[in-house]
C-alpha cells in the first residue's frame, strides 16, 4: 500500500511539474539584422507570426559588423540580414553561412541636421566647422560614408564614430551633434526630428543588403520561410514603403 501511495505521489509530482514548465509549444526563430532594418522587420514579424502561429520571432538589431562578429564567436541565430555584402562575406568566411545569400534591398546615405538646420548646413562641403557624427569605418554605413566623402573630395573629421546608423541618428536628434550621415530610410523614419540635406555624392556608395539562413540553425525550415517573406512581394512592398531601393 505504501509503495502504491509513493508511486502515486511521484506521478502527481511529475504531472504538476510538467504543467508548470511554461512550455507553450512555440519555436523561437532568432533573426540577426542590421539596425537600419528594425522598422521594416518588426512590421514583417506580425505577418510571419500570423502565418506561423507556432513560431516566436526574436530579433537582435545592431551594426552589421557587430552581428557578424557575434556569429563568428558562435552566437546562436537562424537568419542573418546584413547592410552590405562585405559583412555578409565575413559570416560566410567564418563558416556560419553556407548557402548563397540573397540580395533583397538597397540603401544610400544622406545628411541629417537638427530641425531648422541651425548651422546652415546645405551639403557635405559645409561640414568643416560643424560637429559631425558618422558610423565607424568597419560598419557598412561607415564604409559608405568614406566613399561619399571621397567622391566629394572632402576629408571628414567626425567627433565620434558609432557602431550603428541608429546611434548616429540618436546623436543628432538628441542635440549632441550638428549633423550626421544616416541612411535615407532612417532619415525618413525620423520624420520631423531631423532636417534632411541632400547629398548627391551618395550615389557613389549604394549599399546592397543580403539575407541568408545561418548554417547551423535549429529552425532551418522556418528560417527559410522568413527569408522568403523578406524577399517576396510582402517584404518588397514593406521595404519600398520605408524608402529602400530594389536590388
Amino acid at each position: 500500500m505504501i509503495g502504491r501511495v509513493a508511486l502515486g505521489a511521484v506521478l502527481v509530482l511529475v504531472t504538476v511539474s510538467g504543467c508548470g514548465s511554461g512550455d507553450t509549444g512555440e519555436s523561437t526563430l532568432t533573426v540577426f539584422a542590421a539596425a537600419s532594418l528594425k522598422s521594416v522587420f518588426t512590421g514583417l514579424e506580425k505577418d510571419f507570426e500570423a502565418a506561423n502561429p507556432d513560431v516566436d520571432v526574436q530579433f537582435s538589431f545592431a551594426g552589421s559588423s557587430e552581428l557578424a562578429a557575434q556569429l563568428e564567436a558562435g552566437a546562436p541565430a537562424d537568419v542573418f540580414a546584413s547592410a552590405d555584402r562585405p559583412t555578409m562575406d565575413k559570416a560566410v568566411d567564418s563558416g556560419r553561412i553556407n548557402s548563397a545569400p540573397v540580395i533583397f534591398a538597397t540603401n544610400v546615405l544622406t545628411l541629417v541636421t537638427a530641425p531648422g538646420n541651425p548651422e546652415g548646413i546645405n551639403g557635405i562641403n559645409d561640414l568643416a566647422d560643424a560637429t559631425v557624427v558618422a558610423c565607424a569605418p568597419q560598419v557598412p554605413c561607415g564604409r559608405a560614408t568614406k566613399q561619399v566623402a571621397d567622391a566629394a573630395g572632402v576629408t571628414l573629421r567626425p567627433v565620434s564614430e558609432e557602431s550603428s546608423v541608429a546611434d548616429v541618428l540618436t546623436k543628432v536628434t538628441s542635440g549632441q551633434a550638428d549633423a550626421g550621415f544616416v541612411y535615407v530610410t532612417d532619415a525618413s523614419g525620423a520624420g520631423t526630428k531631423v532636417r534632411v540635406v541632400a547629398v548627391p555624392e551618395a550615389a557613389a556608395a549604394v549599399n546592397t543588403y543580403p539575407i541568408a539562413v545561418v548554417a547551423d540553425s535549429k529552425q532551418a525550415a522556418n528560417a527559410r520561410k522568413f527569408t522568403e517573406l523578406v524577399t517576396g512581394p510582402t517584404g518588397r512592398a514593406a521595404l519600398a514603403a520605408a524608402g529602400f531601393g530594389t536590388p
